[in-house]
């Protein structure tokens, strides 16, 4: 093995996904119910549902709108 290695031509790995953080949420059980009814028809799992809906929010600027 060499001492050094030259990555200065390297390339990120585009296989890579945005690192995930664990946090712990409270939500009402019909949503809950919802995404996991939307998962077992899609086949993905209900967490992975809310978070890509929460990434459409933010990719969209969405606001709330607190009636």
């Amino acid at each position: 093995m060499r001492e050094e290695y030259d990555f200065s031509q390297s390339t990120a790995n585009p296989y890579v996904r945005k690192p995930h953080s664990q946090v712990t949420m409270n939500l009402d059980d019909d949503v809950i119910a919802y995404f996991k009814g939307q998962g077992a028809k899609t086949g993905i799992p209900y967490q992975r549902l809310i978070n890509l809906y929460l990434s459409q929010c933010v990719e969209e600027g969405k606001t709330l709108a607190f009636v």
